[in-house]
């Protein structure tokens, strides 16, 4: 607790771990300010997570102070705070539904405007179906297309979608238990690698969908990417990964 004089309420901050977001531990930081008249008025909330975007973080907060109203004149910091263990994925979902809606209206405002490429290599999937359906959800939520591919060792990730997205999509990537590690255990993704991370441009071919595919030769692979007009982005990062 922290006090501050009478007329300035009492302010305080609480830590509160969700596992709502697909098996990851989201770690809140809340802060409320109870003013003088609380319960009468809603406290002034803040909200902040290493885990979720900025963006995620203010819908959180507007959420939070909706409920708030619903319970003016009684007690609410403990329903808050209940309320949104168990309602946060929704909250977050519906986030990356209305960013992306946003980014769509103000397309060609800003040079990060427009759709962008996102290509990543991960070393291995120990829980391979269950990584894959992971991925594929949320690709599905984002809304971005593109490819899974599989070619003996190789596991590429290829993402086109708002720039918002991708960097969404990279934050899932890296914060979710998404594998197993050796013993079983849920574990967070640790050996991914941005192989680059670019504008579409009009030689590249969209993709109208997310498919999981494999390749029984590298010709196959190459004959994917040079299909989407993306023979160099091959050339370049994908022998590499053979030696």
């Amino acid at each position: 607790f922290l006090y501050f004089p009478e007329t300035h309420g009492i302010t305080f901050r609480i830590q509160i771990s969700v596992k709502e977001l697909l098996d990851t531990d989201v770690l809140l930081k809340l802060l409320f300010h109870l003013p003088v008249n609380y319960p009468s008025t809603v406290p002034d909330i803040s909200v902040n997570s290493d885990q979720l975007t900025r963006t995620q973080c203010t819908d959180v907060k507007d959420k939070l102070l909706e409920q708030a109203k619903k319970h003016l004149s009684e007690p609410m910091v403990h329903d808050l705070i209940l309320w949104i263990q168990q309602h946060l994925k929704y909250v977050i979902k519906q986030s990356a539904t209305v960013c992306n809606e946003k980014t769509t209206l103000s397309k060609g405002t800003s040079t990060e405007d427009g759709v962008w490429m996102l290509l990543l290599h991960l070393d291995h999937m120990r829980a391979k179906a269950r990584y894959v359906k992971t991925v594929e959800k949320w690709t599905s939520d984002l809304r971005l297309t593109g490819r899974l591919m599989f070619m003996g060792k190789i596991i590429l990730i290829l993402l086109q979608g708002d720039r918002s997205n991708t960097k969404e999509y990279l934050i899932l990537q890296k914060t979710s238990k998404v594998d197993v590690d050796s013993s079983g255990k849920k574990c967070k993704e640790k050996m991914i690698s941005v192989l680059c991370e670019t504008k579409v441009q009009s030689q590249h071919k969209r993709f109208q969908t997310f498919e999981v595919k494999e390749y029984s030769t590298l010709d196959e692979l190459q004959k994917e990417f040079e299909t989407a007009g993306l023979a160099t982005l091959f050339s370049e990062f994908v022998p590499p990964l053979l030696k």
